[in-house]
């Protein structure tokens, strides 16, 4: 009798660890809103997270600072007390967790309850927020300290509420809107230009919307069961596939890196569904796959750099995970979290603010009714050096075009920056040069009656103290020159701006070690005292 072996498939993913965080992480006692809406309700960034919850009289959103740098509240208030001792407010990170006060700031400027709110791609301050109007705010670094009601662009034109946002990847204040009145519009936030408009591509109301790598072009799903991609400088349907999935309930649809589709949907007999579909060719699906008869409608968040899906059902308790490859099957599934409690919603963190130094590869924000908890997607490895297959260059803060650019028809690959060593986002100054291209321009709420709106806001850059002057006339700082389009001075710049960081960063550990001795030695001479009975 002779035995054949298995062939098991190789993949660095295989055997990924998801875990929930502590109890005493969580933010508890969000009210998490009851909108029926089948929206993720969540968006995270590096620096904060937003969660749409319950309020009386409109809608609202709560934003809170994320301190990335700490697992535990506890280090996070030691190290917020040592870098108060050493006078650099720069470096003073927030409590990430703990219970949020009910008269916690919220942006509440909506009339109506919000519906999406995403982060641009490209400020880690500006958010997009959907409802019976839309609008765009702009964040303080520190958080909200008074409730916001005053968006910094407002953006008028669908006639019914807008569900759907969606910023472009690549280029910088491209931000486009989907409504219930079936229409897609794509905007210029920095200038509140509305530059396209499309009104006839679709007959009734739109599920989803995602961008391609470069932004060139949307694929989009709706309530008519078809997938359509479409070029939205032309205005015109490039292709369309009819009853991507046969079931009546919605569908969502996300580009994937390679240029390919992957849907999610139900079967005639209500299974949930996962379809892969070759962008080139949408006359039958490359892969699918069924899961189980559910009500609650999957949706899906992308990983590019690993290639990696993760589906979350409204509802579920569980979050699937799978790995696209170009070998058949193609959709490969490697395991699922497991939890008692069901997801109202998810964040997905993006994967600069992942933490490389413990192999966390993803982190979901998950939304119980009064709880928002993390959860960390990790690689187990042994050694404690950088994992560089696991954290290929990912996109970064800077955007590769800038609208006007967009536009004219011009096209071009997020710009990516290395996670080695964990990611630090751009200083300041540089940060308000791309702000300032074209800059946020205040614009009334104005128009009333059935006109829906989309608001943009900003917050203003915080003004360094006095010792964080101190350090900074110390430190060298690089010469920021104008950005290149061809991306040959964009290594060394970036090389320059981390190394002002480090050096400033070190400036104020520095100041801390030394505070900390000078209470060390306090302590041992009363501790010599008491030994000696002079207490």
């Amino acid at each position: 009798m002779s035995f054949r072996r298995g062939v098991v498939r190789q993949s660095k993913f295989r055997h990924v660890f998801a875990q929930a965080w502590k109890a005493e992480h969580c933010l508890d006692d969000v009210r998490v809103s009851r909108v029926t809406w089948d929206g993720p309700l969540c968006a995270v960034n590096p620096k904060f997270i937003a969660v749409i919850i319950e309020a009386a009289g409109g809608g609202t959103f709560l934003v809170t600072p994320i301190g990335k740098h700490f697992h535990s509240p506890d280090a996070a208030l030691y190290c917020n007390a040592a870098f108060q001792v050493s006078g650099v407010e720069r470096f003073v990170f927030p409590k990430q967790s703990g219970r949020i006060d009910q008269s916690c700031p919220t942006v509440c400027g909506h009339t109506a309850p919000v519906l999406d709110i995403q982060w641009c791609p490209h400020d880690d301050n500006i958010i997009a927020s959907a409802s019976e109007d839309c609008t765009v705010w702009q964040i303080p670094d520190g958080g909200l300290t008074s409730p916001m009601t005053d968006p910094i662009m407002t953006l008028e034109g669908h006639s019914k509420r807008v569900g759907i946002l969606a910023w472009h990847p690549c280029a910088f204040n491209i931000l486009l809107t989907a409504g219930c009145d079936n229409v897609v519009f794509v905007w210029n936030v920095g200038t509140g230009e509305l530059v396209y408009q499309l009104a006839d591509a679709h007959p009734d109301l739109i599920y989803s919307v995602s961008w391609n790598k470069d932004g060139s072009a949307v694929c989009t799903v709706c309530k008519d069961k078809a997938l359509r991609i479409i070029d939205p400088r032309r205005g015109a349907v490039l292709k369309v596939r009819e009853k991507v999935h046969d079931g009546t309930r919605p569908m969502r649809a996300v580009f994937l890196a390679d240029g390919k589709i992957l849907t999610t949907g139900f079967s005639r007999m209500s299974e949930r569904q996962l379809a892969l579909w070759d962008a080139k060719d949408l006359s039958e699906p490359m892969a699918v796959q069924e899961m189980d008869t559910s009500n609650g409608v999957l949706l899906p968040f992308y990983d590019p750099d690993t290639n990696m899906v993760y589906l979350c059902g409204k509802g579920d308790c569980t979050i699937r995970y799978f790995e696209v490859t170009d070998e058949s099957p193609y959709v490969h599934f490697l395991s699922l979290y497991s939890s008692k409690e069901p997801q109202r919603g998810a964040g997905f963190l993006c994967k600069r603010g992942v933490d490389v130094n413990k192999c966390e590869i993803a982190r979901f924000y998950k939304l119980h009714e009064r709880k928002v908890e993390p959860i960390s997607m990790t690689v187990p490895r042994k050694s404690d050096l950088f994992q560089g297959d696991l954290y290929p260059d990912t996109a970064g803060l800077e955007p590769a075009l800038l609208a006007d650019e967009w536009i004219a028809g011009q096209d071009a690959a997020p710009l990516l920056v290395s996670l080695s060593g964990g990611y630090a986002a751009p200083p300041y100054k540089h940060r308000d040069t791309l702000r300032s291209k074209p800059k946020l321009s205040s614009q009334d709420s104005g128009a009333g009656g059935a006109a829906t709106a989309a608001t943009v806001a900003a917050a203003p850059t915080p003004t360094p103290t006095s010792a964080a002057k101190e350090v900074e006339e110390e430190t060298p700082q690089p010469r920021v020159t104008a950005r290149e389009t061809d991306g040959n001075g964009e290594r060394p710049r970036r090389e320059d701006e981390m190394l002002s960081e480090l050096l400033a960063e070190m400036k104020a550990l520095r100041a801390v070690v030394l505070a900390q001795n000078q209470r060390i030695e306090l302590l041992e001479r009363q501790l010599a005292r008491i030994e000696d009975g002079d207490v």
